[in-house]
């Protein structure tokens, strides 16, 4: 009987995909909100499909509720799997709380071991300038920037569709030309949000990610995908090494889309990749 290697499915043929750390085809999958994610079922997801993740997230500041200990220990686990992890998006329920407590939010997620500290401002208005200045500050602690941007205002909390067409959304132009200052001012990628264009919104604005790509390229975008047929979607128009953020449970369908090897109807056997 032949020895059982990673070698095995070769023969196959699978799109290939940079090795990690990538810099292109990122996936971020949700850890705890939701659900719960404890030691046990975190280190099923990353010793079965590990590679195939770049990024855990923390959603909704679900990691202020739990230990510090414990906190710690989720978070070493991914960085055993070669896993970065980054905080959420809870840096704008921080800013109410004043500067103080965002350098201490800082500070405490430094010592956490978090990588990447998002920042976003769904529910809050923020100046630009002061975007930059947390951008500065978060850079300087060590950690990597990751502000959020998207078009529509109340995003973030899941809201449901009447109400967020009641908060209206902003000029997709002013969001770019804000996405750019971020990158410029040493951001280590955009999270694009799904509200307003894929997320609650009927018909879907495919017009607005397809202006960020244009404008800013795929590698320093990546944009909320948390659902079957965006991510899908996403492949479809812009191929398999898109930057996505999708949750912990679709890691494995992603994967396989990403690696050609199944899909639905209109995908299935159609994403194929040319390497040298």
């Amino acid at each position: 009987m032949a020895a059982i290697n990673e070698n095995l499915f070769d023969f196959l043929n699978k799109n290939e995909r940079p090795i990690r750390p990538r810099t292109k085809g990122l996936t971020e999958i949700r850890g705890p909100y939701y659900s719960v994610m404890g030691k046990n079922y975190l280190s099923d997801v990353l010793e079965s499909m590990g590679d195939s993740i770049d990024s855990l997230k923390f959603a909704g500041g679900s990691f202020s509720l739990m230990p510090p200990m414990y906190v710690k220990e989720l978070i070493d686990l991914a960085h055993a799997h070669g896993v970065l992890v980054s905080t959420g998006g809870f840096m704008e329920f921080v800013l109410t709380r004043g500067k103080e407590a965002v350098n201490q939010y800082i500070t405490a997620c430094k010592l956490l071991g978090f990588d990447i500290i998002e920042i976003s401002a769904g529910f809050i208005v923020l100046p630009t300038d002061d975007w930059l200045r947390l951008i500065e500050v978060v850079q300087e602690s060590g950690l990597k920037a990751k502000p959020e941007v998207g078009i529509q205002f109340g995003a973030g909390g899941n809201s449901p569709q009447e109400a967020l067409r009641e908060e209206g959304v902003m000029d997709t132009a002013w969001a770019i030309e804000r996405a750019k200052k971020f990158i410029d001012a040493g951001a280590y990628m955009i999270m694009v949000e799904s509200e307003g264009i894929t997320e609650n919104a009927d018909p879907w604005r495919t017009e607005v990610p397809a202006k960020f790509i244009n404008t800013l390229g795929l590698e320093k975008l990546m944009f909320e995908a948390a659902d079957p047929m965006v991510f899908s979607w996403y492949i479809k128009n812009y191929g398999s090494e898109v930057n996505l953020f999708v949750d912990h449970s679709q890691i494995v369908q992603l994967e396989a889309l990403r690696q050609g090897i199944w899909g639905t109807k209109s995908l299935w056997g159609r994403v194929v990749t040319y390497k040298g």
